[in-house]
C-alpha cells in the first residue's frame, strides 16, 4: 500500500475506550501515512469513561500502530489532555522516540509553534488568561487548578467540568465558548511571542490567521476522531486540515469507472441551480 509521506501529523481527541471513537477510520488514516513526526495532542485514551468491558480490537490496533511508528523511528510526542490527565504524572518522560509532555514548542519553518491540548481553559476563561501569561509556571498552575477543581467536584458528587457537556447544553453557548477559547489562545500566543498555536480539545478543526498585538498569529485545531474525523498535516512548508470523510469520498469518486458516471444534461444543471437558490 502506498503511504503518503508527511513531515508532521497532528491527531487529537481520539477517545479510545468509548463508543463514540471511530477507531476503524483512524486505523485507515494512520496506515495511509508515513510521518516523520506524530503529535498526539491529548485525549487519545479516554480515562474518564474507561470501561474494562469495552476496549475492542480496533482500539487496540490504534495503539499498536502508534507503537509501530515509534519502532520504525518516527518521533512521537504524546501531549496530555483532560481525559488522559493521569498521564500527567509521567510528564517529561522520554522512552526512545516517545516523549510524554504537557506542552510542546517547536520551530517549524522558522516559526515558533506552541502545541498544547487546551483543557486548561475549562475552569475559567477569565482567570486562565492572566495565569497563563505567567509563562511555563502559569501553565503548570492552570493544570493543577483544573485537576484540583475536578477532584473537589467529583468528591462532592458533581460531574467533572467537561466541554462536551457544555456543547450539549446549548449550541449557542458552545459557539460562544469556542470563540472565547480561540480568542484566549491567540492572545496568549501573541503575549508569549509564538507565531503559531496548535490545540485540540474543542473538536473544531480549523486553520486561520488572526492579527493580534500588531502581528499575524496562526491558530490551528486538529479536531477529533469522534465527529469530524480530522487531523492536521504539515508538508512542504504548509499546513492543512485533513478530513477523513472528504478524502474517502474523493477517492471513491476518482476510483469510479467511467461507465458508472452519471451524465447530466443542461436541464438537470439548471434544475439543480434552482434548488440551491431555494435552500
Amino acid at each position: 500500500m502506498h503511504k503518503r509521506e508527511i513531515e508532521i501529523a497532528v491527531v487529537s481527541d481520539v477517545h479510545l475506550g468509548t463508543y463514540g471513537c471511530h477507531a476503524d477510520e483512524l486505523n485507515q488514516y494512520l496506515s495511509s501515512i508515513k510521518p516523520r513526526t506524530l503529535i498526539l495532542n491529548g485525549d487519545i485514551i479516554d480515562m474518564w469513561q474507561f470501561s474494562k468491558s469495552y476496549f475492542p480490537e480496533s482500539h487496540i490496533k490504534v495503539i499498536r500502530t502508534i507503537l509501530k511508528f515509534i519502532e520504525d523511528g518516527v518521533k512521537v510526542y504524546y501531549i496530555t489532555g483532560n481525559h488522559d490527565e493521569k498521564l500527567r504524572s509521567f510528564t517529561n518522560l522520554y522512552l526512545g522516540k516517545l516523549t510524554v509532555t504537557d506542552k510542546l514548542i517547536m520551530t517549524i519553518d522558522g516559526k515558533q509553534t506552541w502545541f498544547f491540548h487546551g483543557d486548561i481553559f475549562d475552569v475559567s476563561m477569565k482567570h486562565a488568561k492572566w495565569l497563563a501569561k505567567l509563562g511555563g509556571k502559569g501553565y503548570d498552575l492552570l493544570i493543577v487548578l483544573n485537576k484540583t477543581i475536578n477532584n473537589i467536584l467529583f468528591r462532592l458528587g458533581y460531574g467533572r467540568i467537561s466541554l462536551s457537556k457544555k456543547i450539549k447544553d446549548s449550541v449557542k453557548k458552545a459557539v460562544s465558548f469556542i470563540s472565547d477559547f480561540e480568542s484566549t489562545v491567540i492572545e496568549l500566543a501573541a503575549c508569549q511571542n509564538y507565531d503559531t498555536v496548535v490545540c485540540g480539545h474543542i473538536h473544531s478543526p480549523i486553520i486561520k490567521t488572526v492579527v493580534e498585538g500588531g502581528r499575524d498569529i496562526n491558530y490551528m485545531n486538529s479536531g477529533d476522531w469522534v465527529e469530524n474525523l480530522s487531523s492536521l498535516e504539515y508538508n512542504n512548508n504548509s499546513w492543512k486540515v485533513y478530513k477523513f470523510h472528504e478524502q474517502t469520498t474523493l477517492s471513491s469518486a476518482l476510483a469510479m469507472p467511467q461507465r458508472n458516471k452519471i451524465k447530466l444534461t443542461r436541464k438537470d444543471l439548471e434544475l439543480s441551480l434552482q434548488e440551491l437558490t431555494i435552500l
